[in-house]
């Protein structure tokens, strides 16, 4: 007799969703440029670029562009990655990396070339004031990386790059020397550091909570120093600008020579800590125990990786970044201390870390966005706004860092120990 065999059940292939995030926003800024700058912009009009070299007196030939011509080429260049982007969308492929740089830089050309209509934009200025309003916030970014990646939420960064800025601004004047004040400036945002990790580790206190305490308390601090002691000995907050240090060769390359090589040591240390923590937390023992640390501490205990230890020196080393680049308030831009000098620079830089996933490149890049769009707001301001309320102008760094979290970042995933206390 012979036996029916059932068919085997077929195991149902899940299939993703199409994810239309990234080019319903380049399909929307397409169109923001083809009606707020194609159609709205007079043909007969020229935009010019001025550039440097070698510093910023030594000019370049202006580049004058066609304004109407040049936004059409920019717009379809936008028009076409955003189709490519749509295409993978629906063949459900990531689009890499590529694509939303290759827009994002079309766009910003586009709005620049709008913006300078009739005028001149002077793009080496831009790059040069973008990159100084951006090394505080990469330093911040940064440090966010290091705590958080250990698995400790560091809220506190604007209070360390107050700390920073602080007593860089006050063993300056002591010494004389804003080198001095640069040595300092790490061990005000560490002495923060520690205090976050004694209340957060030890204790296991919130630590959302602590940061937010802590940055009360250093704004206290230095304000109550400020009016007192500061006020009554001028002496101890004198002006000091670090030396801009060019590099040989390097800063006589046309346009990027001046940005990137002209300048002080604090930014030279800005580039060493961008490539060393890449390296150490993606390419060494220490960064994936720390890594480690951060997703599973459990699992990293028992492996003999001393989880308390991490999350001790690692947040330190982390909140010591963020003190240095609040010395760029005072010593890198040639100005006394300031009541809440920091400006909230501490919170976008929290920012730019989440739209850089936790990655010290990713965090990098916004933080640089972040400080190009507030250059950029100033400069338009400047020139006369572009027929831009200057209001709309003061919101613009703050609009582009919610956009840019709630938009383009949407969901992400953080390191999944942090701010849950490790309790053996």
């Amino acid at each position: 007799m012979s036996t029916a065999t059932m068919p085997a059940e077929k195991t149902p292939v899940i299939v993703p969703p199409v994810k239309w995030r990234a080019p319903g926003i380049m399909i929307a800024f397409t169109l923001v440029s083809l009606f707020g700058f194609v159609l709205f912009t007079e043909s007969e009009e020229t935009t010019t670029f001025r550039t440097a070299t070698g510093g910023e007196v030594t000019e370049l030939p202006n580049t004058i562009v066609p304004t109407v011509p040049a936004l059409w080429v920019l717009t379809l260049v936008m028009a076409a990655v955003a189709a490519y982007a749509a295409f993978r969308a629906v063949r459900r492929e990531p689009a890499g990396w590529w694509p939303p740089s290759v827009f994002g830089a079309a766009f910003v050309l586009a709005f620049l070339t709008w913006a300078g209509a009739g005028g001149t934009i002077p793009l080496t200025s831009l790059l040069i004031g973008g990159l100084a309003l951006s090394v505080p916030l990469v330093f911040g970014a940064l440090s966010g990386v290091m705590c958080e990646r250990s698995g400790v939420v560091n809220i506190a960064i604007e209070g360390q790059l107050l700390a920073g800025a602080f007593l860089s601004a006050i063993v300056a004047s002591l010494a004389g020397n804003p080198y001095v004040g640069v040595i300092a400036a790490p061990i005000a945002g560490a002495l923060v550091g520690v205090l976050l990790v004694f209340f957060s580790v030890k204790y296991w206190v919130d630590q959302i909570i602590v940061g937010v305490v802590l940055n009360v308390l250093v704004l206290g601090l230095t304000t109550f120093f400020f009016s007192t002691v500061l006020s009554d000995n001028p002496d101890l907050n004198q002006r000091f600008r670090l030396p801009t240090l060019p590099v040989p060769i390097l800063s006589d390359i046309p346009i990027i020579g001046p940005v990137l090589f002209n300048q002080n040591i604090l930014v030279y240390l800005m580039y060493a800590a961008i490539i060393a923590l890449q390296f150490f937390l993606f390419r060494s023992r220490w960064g994936l125990r720390v890594r480690a640390v951060g997703e599973h501490p459990k699992a990293a205990d028992t492996v003999g990786i001393n989880v308390i230890r991490t999350r001790w020196v690692t947040p330190i080393l982390g909140s010591a970044l963020a003190g240095l680049g609040g010395a760029f308030f005072t010593l890198g831009s040639g100005l006394a201390f300031g009541r809440d000098m920091s400006a909230g620079n501490g919170f976008i830089a929290l920012a730019a870390m989440i739209l850089g996933r936790w990655n010290p490149i990713g965090a990098v890049a916004a933080a640089l966005l972040f400080g190009l769009s507030r250059n950029l707001a100033n400069m338009l301001s400047t020139m006369g706004g572009a027929g831009i309320p200057g209001e709309f102008l003061l919101m613009l760094p703050y609009v582009i860092t919610i956009f840019a979290v709630a938009g383009l970042v949407g969901r992400v995933r953080p390191p999944a120990a942090e701010n849950k206390p490790y309790i053996k």
